[in-house]
């Protein structure tokens, strides 16, 4: 099992950043991807960014340019710096760990955190 605690969701204004942080414990050493997702009301959960531990990062194209996923192995810990956040940006964004137990993947998710664009 792995378990996540995510942290630095809260409102900002438009045009503003943020920084989540997202630090997994348990089996890390089986965790091979990490990042994370979000969930705007009404909408399914979509990929924002994730990483692999080897550096290869996978991300949707309506973040690219404002939000840098980043991740440090050492501290188990994966970040997403946001800036020039937008309303659209509004959602609960949950973190996303993989595990890779010889060729057998399981996935885990942290409880999620609010992140709020308005004026």
């Amino acid at each position: 099992q792995v378990q996540l605690v995510e942290s630095g969701g809260g409102l900002v204004q438009p045009g503003g950043s943020l920084r989540l942080s997202c630090a997994a414990s348990g089996l890390i050493f089986r965790v091979d991807t990490m990042g994370w997702y979000r969930q705007a009301p009404g909408k399914q959960r979509e990929l924002v960014a994730t990483m692999t531990s080897g550096g290869s990062i996978d991300s949707t194209d309506i973040v690219k340019g404002r939000f840098t996923i980043s991740r440090d192995n050492a501290k188990n810990t994966v970040y997403l710096q946001m800036n020039s956040l937008k309303p659209e940006d509004t959602a609960v964004y949950y973190c996303y760990a993989r595990t890779n137990n010889y060729g057998i993947y399981g996935t885990f998710w942290g409880q999620g955190t609010q992140v709020t664009v308005s004026s």
